[in-house]
């Protein structure tokens, strides 16, 4: 197969098996491209790309750019907090201006869910979601995949745990979607507020002891408690939550076996993981970032249906 069943990345929910394994063979020969001296190949040489960012983001937003510059797009910055969106214009009266300059494709966070699988019905682009709300962030859990499969070899059969905020996680739900599909099992741990209610429908274990999660893995993926996103507290303090579901060296060292570690960033250093931890070599956390690019330069290429 060397085209994608679908025509925009929307959701891991969306896209089939053939489809993941189509991206990171991919992202593999684009890692090679970005280890070069010379880093730049033209194989988006007259695609314009618009990044689209109604929600803050620095470490997607920046993959993305130097992805598409990487492939030689022509690039579109838009962020939302110095726009129009702020006298009131709706989405697809910013997109539809967006579109007017004949834009070919359109990367999109937006605090709504479901906003990327709207968009995709009323414009005329292919669409990257890459974030909407607390629904998916497709890229992130390709890129993440990736960075397993280059330490163990293989997902398939592998232990894989997701530990934190999993009720606001974006990164958490594509992730299961993904780890699923390449045949991982997974497990899900953190607090029973931050669970969410339809999580036993998933097909994933359930674990609120950190130590026992960390034990039956082979990586586990650390999430950041998202209090952005928090109306209401769901824990007594940040100091209990550290206590019960922080990542620390010594908890790490006590393990029977070396796991790997995980993160999306961005890090809150000594709240779920510590620095200690983040900064050693079990941790995997810039290479995910560079994985970052090489799989989101896939993910344009293909889309873009270039082969």
């Amino acid at each position: 197969m060397t085209k994608l069943s679908t025509k925009h990345l929307l959701g891991i929910k969306d896209i089939t098996l053939a489809d993941i394994n189509l991206i990171l063979s991919t992202a593999q020969s684009f890692k090679e491209v970005i280890n070069r001296p010379i880093k730049k190949v033209p194989s988006l040489r007259d695609i314009t790309i618009a990044n689209l960012f109604f929600e803050n983001s620095t470490r997607t937003k920046l993959s993305f750019e130097l992805a598409e510059k990487r492939l030689s797009a022509d690039v579109v910055n838009f962020s939302s907090s110095s726009s129009s969106v702020k006298k009131g214009e709706t989405l697809i009266d910013t997109v539809n201006n967006i579109l007017a300059m004949k834009v070919d494709m359109v990367v999109m966070r937006h605090p709504n869910p479901g906003a990327a699988a709207f968009l995709s019905k009323h414009v005329n682009a292919k669409i990257i979601n890459a974030g909407d709300g607390a629904h998916e962030h497709p890229t992130q859990a390709l890129l993440d995949a990736f960075s397993i499969k280059e330490k163990l070899g293989n997902i398939k059969g592998k232990k894989i745990a997701i530990v934190g905020d999993i009720l606001h996680s974006r990164v958490a739900l594509s992730n299961i979607f993904c780890l699923q599909k390449l045949g991982a099992d997974v497990m899900v741990c953190g607090p029973t507020t931050l669970m969410p209610k339809y999580i036993s429908s998933l097909g994933v274990k359930v674990e609120h002891n950190l130590q026992k999660t960390l034990e039956w893995c082979d990586a586990a993926n650390m999430l950041r408690i998202q209090l952005e996103r928090q109306e209401i507290k769901y824990f007594p303090s940040l100091r209990e939550y550290t206590m019960l579901f922080g990542l620390n060296k010594e908890l790490l060292d006590s393990l029977s076996k070396k796991i790997i570690i995980m993160h999306p960033g961005p890090i809150n250093r000594g709240v779920e993981i510590t620095s200690d931890v983040a900064d050693s070599s079990q941790s995997i956390i810039l290479e995910q970032v560079e994985n970052g690019v090489a799989v989101r330069m896939a993910v344009l290429f293909l889309l873009a249906g270039r082969n």
